[in-house]
């Protein structure tokens, strides 16, 4: 998809603190999409003032490669992923390394597990938070049941030495 009246405006600003340039308007270069595509120049102008990432967006853009999930915020994604079903998180997994780090944060599995569980009581929690929360979740809870029995146990004996 291809849109010709669109266009790459590029506004730039002296800043000075001498009387040089006090006088002075703002520039501006507009350059179709695709003559954007094709000035390099104006593409090395946008990576050092803003930096390589920017510069490949508006590229993209241009190409018409919209891509607007890897400019939200991780935690607005995480929300929004939080919601799809376990095949679809791992699949989502696979699609970038971006996306791979997100679908297995502990933050994630963190929501996943509190949206998805009765009751999450604060020893479960250290638990979770000691192994991590996706291995909390797929943990069976007979497992968990033995975990959490061994940290009590562990827990009564340092008490004891305290004592």
């Amino acid at each position: 998809l291809f849109l010709p009246h669109l266009e790459v405006i590029l506004r730039l600003w002296r800043i000075s603190c001498t009387n040089e340039f006090r006088e002075s308007r703002p520039g501006e270069i507009k350059k179709s999409h695709e003559d954007f595509l094709y000035n390099s120049s104006l593409q090395i102008q946008i990576a050092i003032a803003f930096g390589a990432k920017v510069v490949d967006h508006v590229l993209n853009l241009c190409r018409g490669n919209y891509d607007f999930l890897e400019w939200l915020p991780v935690s607005l994604l995480l929300y929004i992923i939080s919601y799809l079903e376990l095949e679809d998180i791992a699949r989502l997994s696979q699609v970038s390394c971006v996306f791979e780090m997100i679908c297995s944060s502990n933050a994630l599995w963190e929501n996943i597990v509190e949206k998805l569980c009765d009751t999450l009581t604060p020893e479960m929690k250290e638990l979770a938070q000691e192994t991590g929360w996706k291995q909390f979740f797929f943990t069976n809870r007979l497992q968990l049941q033995l975990q959490l029995q061994r940290r009590r146990q562990k827990q009564d004996a340092q008490n004891k030495n305290l004592t």
